[in-house]
């Protein structure tokens, strides 16, 4: 693994944005493209049919992103992502000839796999860059997300142009050729300045890489993803129906919306990462989460007017009505104020209101000559409220909101690496296809809320209640994660560790009960034993996340190594049960790993509880498990054989 980032890793870096965006401008390229030929009846396309071409690429670099991220992590970045760039040349030269729906969706299909780049430059990005270093890495990477602003700002203008302003409609079938062009232009450019590098634990089989998702940790930051990038995606061409159809604007200035929804989202993202490498993933996640959900609640009522029955005028005594007009009614000698009603009832964006109005007035119900009983109803209250939620205020919000997102998608994969240093391919690979499937289920989930609640403002309420999932579910794990375990205080604050000048004393010392009567196994046991003393001297001195890493690193690999010669040992011996002790070896790696990934946080309740699980880890793990295959292997007086 890299200490620090070289030159090499800065030229790889800048590439793989580069390639990410000329991806990411091509992926989203039916948006502009579909909309335009079904418009101008260039072909007799439905509502369900524009649906689908919009969806199909989104869906087909969703779900072969995990493939996609398996290659990356067996043969390198270079190869792969060059690859993806040529062939996804040649679909865009075939939409240039297409003629119906069908050869049209074919097409969309094929180029939509360069919506993988993400998962490929996520996997290839982290191997080139450090630990510390890979939140801002990746968040430089993911800004490639502005391809979507670019799509939208240009293709409309190049269809324009190309076409003669309407005039030559056969003209867009050069848009797709420059596309492709693009693309092939930065397969040669990649090719010439990128690097190959691949993980260092590459001779993996197919199911060995696919193991790290069977953790409910990968769902979970895949359903982060869904919200901070499928989302982002899918509000990235919702946004401009809505626009038109809840604020009458039109579909130009609904585009320019959309856009300023998209950009910043993607520039913003490397903030992200450096705000992931400098606080916290997780301090960052929790931010965004709930930035989300107050924005999502900020813009969930919708624009609306409300007339209730307000507060009347009833007569005080029985009389006859003597006078009326819009400000009084004369009962006899008695006179009854009015409310008039307001000659210009505030509405449309005539005026600029942020917060919801009312407007309140009398109705008579009377007349000049009318005789009335005591209490009766002379004149009804009329309530009106008016929400005009202003376009401008709301646009500020939804253009806030997706720059969160944007933090939020760094802050997502900077969770990974930390978790799965060497299975950021197929990680990222099925958290980024999570994702890429909310862009593609979204719209369609948006539609039949629309329909089925009458209310533009539903799909904001689905990503309030998302949002609140997101949320509640990060804090109940991280307060498991941090939460004091059972005999603690008592652990750590025996004064007998306290030797005099205030030295420690060692947390752990070896017994001769250790010792499974194997040397091998004895002396792998004593380093593990030397590490955990090792990380309780640099927590009681305070040590940061910088010099806590390499400890951890260490733990990491003594439990690879140890478990792998464990394993080794325990099939010379004919262990009978080495399958079951096989499957907790598993469980504890990945435990130590998660609570590794968590301590790096800086929370020092973390670090002590990796601490307490690496205790009684290597006590209970000895005694219970480890003094099995002791005992086998004296029953068959069985000598391991060394190389």
């Amino acid at each position: 693994m890299l200490e620090r980032p070289t030159s090499t890793s800065h030229r790889v870096l800048a590439v793989n944005t580069l390639a990410f965006t000329v991806c990411f401008a091509v992926w989203m390229l039916n948006g502009v493209l579909v909309t335009f030929l079904a418009s101008n009846k260039v072909y007799d396309w439905g509502p369900v049919q524009v649906g689908w071409l919009m969806g199909i690429p989104v869906l087909t670099g969703a779900i072969f992103r995990l493939p996609a991220g398996i290659l990356t992590d067996r043969f390198g970045g270079k190869p792969v992502f060059a690859g993806l760039l040529f062939f996804c040349a040649l679909p865009l030269v075939a939409l240039s000839q297409a003629n119906s729906f069908w050869s049209f969706a074919l097409c969309s299909f094929g180029f939509g796999l360069c919506g993988t780049g993400f998962s490929i430059g996520i996997a290839f990005t982290s191997v080139w860059y450090p630990k510390r270093n890979q939140g801002t890495a990746l968040g430089i990477f993911g800004a490639g997300n502005a391809g979507a602003a670019g799509t939208t700002l240009l293709a409309p203008t190049l269809l324009k142009r190309l076409t003669d302003d309407g005039a030559n409609l056969e003209g867009w079938r050069t848009l797709p050729l420059l596309y492709a062009a693009l693309m092939v232009a930065m397969g040669v450019v990649f090719l010439a300045t990128a690097k190959n590098r691949k993980p260092e634990v590459t001779s993996r089989s197919v199911a060995e890489s696919l193991r790290p998702l069977r953790q409910l940790r990968v769902w979970r930051f895949g359903l982060y993803y869904f919200l901070v990038f499928g989302c982002f995606v899918a509000f990235s061409q919702w946004l401009v129906p809505y626009f038109v159809n809840v604020y009458q604007t039109s579909l130009v200035v609904a585009g320019v919306f959309a856009a300023l929804f998209s950009f910043p989202s993607g520039v913003i993202r490397a903030l992200g990462g450096w705000l992931s490498d400098k606080y916290g993933a997780r301090i960052v996640m929790y931010w965004v989460l709930g930035a989300s959900v107050v924005c999502s609640a900020l813009v969930i009522v919708p624009k609306m007017e409300i007339v209730s029955p307000g507060r009347g005028v009833t007569a005080t005594e029985a009389g006859v009505v003597t006078a009326l007009d819009s400000e009084s009614i004369t009962v006899g000698s008695v006179r009854y104020s009015l409310r008039r009603r307001p000659e210009q009832l505030a509405e449309g964006d005539a005026q600029a209101l942020i917060l919801p109005t009312k407007d309140a007035w009398h109705q008579p119900l009377v007349e000049v000559g009318h005789r009335v009983q005591k209490k009766e109803l002379l004149a009804k209250g009329v309530t009106r409220i008016y929400f005009q939620a202003n376009v401008w205020v709301f646009a500020v919000i939804v253009i806030v909101l997706g720059a969160i997102w944007g933090i939020g998608k760094a802050a997502v994969y900077k969770h990974i690496p930390d978790y799965f240093p060497n299975e950021v391919g197929v990680v990222g690979g099925m958290v980024g296809v999570i994702g890429g499937l909310g862009g593609f289920v979204c719209p369609i989930l948006f539609g039949y809320l629309l329909e089925g609640t009458g209310l533009w403002t539903s799909c904001w309420m689905f990503m309030l209640a998302i949002s609140l999932v997101c949320l509640v579910w990060m804090h109940r794990v991280i307060g498991k994660l941090t939460k004091y375990p059972k005999g603690f205080e008592s652990q750590y604050t025996d004064a007998s560790r306290v030797l005099p000048g205030d030295v420690l004393r060692p947390l752990m010392r070896w017994r001769d009960d250790f010792s499974v009567g194997e040397p091998t196994m004895d002396a792998q046991h004593l380093r593990l034993l030397d590490l955990i003393n090792q990380l309780d001297e640099l927590v009681q001195k305070g040590g940061d996340p910088s010099d806590l890493s390499p400890v951890l690193d260490g733990v990491i690999d003594y439990t690879k190594t140890h478990f792998g010669a464990e394993e080794a040992y325990l099939e010379e011996i004919r262990f009978p049960d080495l399958e079951e002790h096989k499957q907790a070896h598993a469980l504890l790696l990945s435990q130590v790993m998660e609570l590794r990934a968590d301590a790096l946080s800086g929370d020092p309740r973390v670090m002590t509880r990796l601490l307490l699980f690496l205790q009684t880890w290597l006590l209970g793990h000895i005694a219970t498990v480890d003094k099995q295959y002791a005992a086998h292997a004296a029953e068959t007086a069985t000598q391991p054989v060394r190389a």
